[in-house]
């Protein structure tokens, strides 16, 4: 029995293989369906885009904290010394 033609009711976006996707393709999605592996490196893409961004943010509030002086771990002064010793 032939099936019906249903469209998917999700909304597609083109994706060009290029050298870098294909490689990246060959090395993490050769066992599944090309567009669950395409799928899947982008959300583990944007999971690690999210995590470098949180990582650049956290540093940031240190470095923020150091400054202020509400991060009273640093001293200043033996920072000072080490740089004149140089």
């Amino acid at each position: 029995m032939p099936q019906a033609n249903v469209r998917s009711t999700k909304r597609r976006v083109q994706v060009i293989l290029d050298p870098e996707l294909a490689a990246a393709l060959a090395e993490f999605g050769s066992t599944q369906p090309r567009s669950r592996a395409v799928r899947d490196l982008a959300l583990r893409g944007a999971e690690a885009i999210r995590a470098e961004q949180a990582g650049k943010h956290a540093a940031l509030e240190h470095l923020h904290r150091i400054a202020t002086g509400e991060d009273d771990r640093y001293d200043f002064s033996v920072s000072e010394r080490l740089h004149a010793a140089r």
